[in-house]
C-alpha cells in the first residue's frame, strides 16, 4: 500500500503486516497519549485501544496533539477516535472513556500485545504495571516534566517502577505538576515509546528493558541507566 512506502527502508513487508495484526493498548490520551496514538496509526497498527476518561479543557492546548479549540469539553479518547479516522481509516481505535483503577485495569488491558503508560498518575502506573504482569503483556513506561523525560520497557515481572517511584507510591501525580509541561516533551518520550512498542512487535533491536532512559533537553543529557548493575 502507498501509505507505507516510505516505511519500507526500515521496515519489511513482514513487519508491516505484524503491525497490522497487532493490538496496542495506550492508557491516557493527554500529552504523551496524543502523540502516541498519532505514531501508531501512521505507521499501522492495526488495533489500538484508546483509554482516558477526562476531557479536553483550555490547559491542554499547549501540548496535548488532539486537543483544540473546538473540542473543549469533550472526551479525549473519542476525539482521538476521530482523529484516527482522518489520519489512517484502515485501522481501529477502540475508544474507552474510562479511569484505570484496581476494579477494572485486568479487563481492559486483557488481549493487546503491548500496554503503553501515557498516564501522570505513579498510582495508575503501578495498577497497571501489575495487571500486566498478571496478564503476561510488557509495558512501555514514559513520563515527563518541565526540560525532562523518562521511558523504559517493562516485561512481565521485572517490576521496573519499584525501582522508579520507591516512594510516594500513592502519589496521584507525578513530577509534571510542578514543573509544568512545555510544547516539546510529549513528542520526544511519545516517540522512545513508540519505538520501543514496535521493536517489540517485530521482535527486532535493542529495547530499553531494565534500563531507563534519563533526558533532560535543558542540558542536553540523555543518560541510560543499566538496572543490571
Amino acid at each position: 500500500m502507498k501509505r507505507y512506502l516510505r516505511n519500507m527502508n526500515a521496515l519489511s513487508i513482514e513487519d508491516i503486516d505484524k503491525l497490522h495484526d497487532s493490538k496496542v493498548c495506550v492508557i491516557g490520551c493527554g500529552g504523551l497519549g496524543g502523540y502516541i496514538i498519532e505514531m501508531l496509526g501512521r505507521i499501522g497498527v492495526g488495533y489500538i485501544t484508546a483509554i482516558d476518561g477526562d476531557v479536553f479543557d483550555e490547559t491542554n492546548l499547549n501540548r496535548q496533539l488532539i486537543s483544540h479549540t473546538k473540542n473543549i469539553g469533550m472526551g479525549k479518547s473519542e476525539e482521538a477516535r476521530k482523529r484516527m479516522r482522518l489520519v489512517n481509516p484502515h485501522i481501529h481505535i477502540e475508544a474507552v472513556k474510562a479511569m484505570v483503577d484496581e476494579s477494572n485495569a485486568i479487563t481492559l488491558i486483557k488481549g493487546h500485545d503491548v500496554v503503553i503508560d501515557a498516564l501522570d498518575s505513579i498510582k495508575t502506573r503501578l495498577i497497571v504495571q501489575s495487571a500486566s504482569s498478571e496478564l503476561n503483556i510488557p509495558m512501555v513506561h514514559g513520563a515527563i516534566g518541565g526540560f525532562y523525560g523518562q521511558a523504559t520497557t517493562i516485561f512481565p515481572s521485572d517490576n521496573t517502577l519499584d525501582f522508579i517511584y520507591p516512594k510516594n507510591r500513592d502519589g496521584e501525580k507525578g513530577i509534571e505538576k510542578e514543573l509544568g509541561n512545555p510544547s516539546f516533551m510529549p513528542p520526544l518520550i511519545a516517540s522512545i515509546e513508540v519505538a520501543e512498542v514496535i521493536k517489540i512487535l517485530i521482535n527486532r533491536g535493542d529495547l530499553l528493558r531494565k534500563k531507563i532512559l534519563f533526558i533532560d533537553v535543558l542540558n542536553n543529557s540523555f543518560d541510560l541507566v543499566d538496572l543490571n548493575d
